[in-house]
């Protein structure tokens, strides 16, 4: 059987084509070498509960556009992140945030908190950050950076905070409100019945293939589509014929408790080093979740070598160079087009991920 597109991958930028293809008339064959679908956006239903297989996603944008066309597939509820941070003994709000500065110094106004920062900036000294470590004190001074940046980057890239480049924290978010909501984007919150539901939507129609890989199928099937659509890794593809693009990895440790509420909240940050893993993730309150147990999952980043999961590219400046010369092989691949956070070697938001998506399908259709 011919098809007009094989797409590789039924995450959600390979959803969103097959959903917009299919609409458009075309026959899609949607492959995945995982046993189901949904990508790393993938929920499984455990006592009840939707957990995020790999991690947690909270859908937000200020794309109105994009919050329409999700909520076609699903009804969201109206959760806010606001994560909490750990260090020691200490527990303080995230973003950093006038919560955050009155639990560290004691100051109750934004004019305290500025001066606070500002003093501590100052007593660096630093006028040129030469590595991240630098840069982190200059734009937040010691105790916020020492307490809640330092420990939590260093565990989360394997390096030392003065071995890293200071492009990872250009900036980091400080707000002088007393306000605890992480993004400032206009729309988020989590899909009622999880993120597999929304792609099993997006797929409806659509011949789905899991257990499947786009490798050993291709030998089998040379000639099966008249294009490929391609969200693996990009070097991957190309048998690493340049070397491998270097990514970080994440494995998780989930566990059932036996209580009903285990944190009291959705995402708790465990900033200081010796914590061996970045953060405690209880899936049950992402919906508000009434359930008699709890599911939580320990996430520990870990160095990525071939053959394992790839999370969070490392753009630095030796791997975008690399990425640009697979980009032009790709470029030279007139029926394969390459899309989404592995195809394309960058991190994305979920929102920037349909963006794109169907940004590609105004281009190729």
């Amino acid at each position: 059987m011919k098809y007009d597109y094989l797409i590789v991958g039924a995450g959600l930028y390979g959803a969103v084509m097959a959903h917009e293809l299919h609409k458009r008339g075309k026959k899609c064959l949607v492959i995945d070498k995982r046993e189901h679908i949904a990508g790393n956006i993938y929920c499984e239903e455990i006592e009840g509960i939707h957990v995020h297989k790999y991690g947690a996603h909270i859908f937000h944008t200020s794309d109105k556009k994009i919050w329409d066309y999700i909520n076609q597939f699903a009804e969201f509820n109206n959760y806010i992140n606001s994560p909490i941070a750990i260090y020691q003994d200490e527990l303080y709000n995230l973003p950093f945030n006038m919560n955050t500065f009155s639990k560290m110094w004691g100051v109750k106004t934004p004019q305290e908190a500025k001066a606070m920062i500002e003093k501590q900036v100052k007593e660096t000294g630093i006028t040129e950050p030469k590595n991240l470590e630098e840069q982190g004190l200059s734009l937040v001074g010691k105790d916020v950076f020492e307490k809640l940046v330092k420990g939590y980057t260093e565990k989360q890239w394997g390096r030392e905070c003065k071995d890293l480049p200071t492009f990872i924290i250009k900036r980091l978010p400080v707000r002088f409100t007393y306000d605890n909501n992480y993004f400032n984007d206009r729309y988020q919150g989590i899909p009622i019945g999880g993120y597999t539901a929304i792609v099993e939507k997006m797929l409806e129609g659509v011949e789905v293939r899991t257990g499947t890989d786009f490798f050993d199928f291709r030998k089998e099937n040379p000639d099966i589509s008249e294009k490929i659509i391609f969200t693996g890794m990009i070097d991957e593809y190309f048998d690493y014929c340049l070397g491998a693009l270097q990514y970080r990895s994440v494995r998780f440790e989930t566990e059932i408790l036996d209580c009903d509420n285990y944190q009291g909240n959705a995402v708790v940050n465990y900033t200081e080093e010796e914590v061996p893993y970045t953060r405690i993730i209880e899936h049950k309150h992402f919906e508000f979740g009434k359930q008699e147990k709890t599911v939580i999952s320990k996430e520990y980043s870990s160095e990525w070598t071939v053959g394992m999961e790839p999370y969070y590219p490392v753009n630095d400046e030796k791997n975008n160079a690399l990425f640009a010369r697979y980009k032009e092989l790709a470029e030279s691949q007139d029926k394969v087009i390459f899309g989404g956070r592995l195809g394309n070697y960058r991190y994305y938001d979920m929102d920037k991920v349909i963006a794109a998506a169907l940004d590609k399908l105004d281009e190729i259709e």
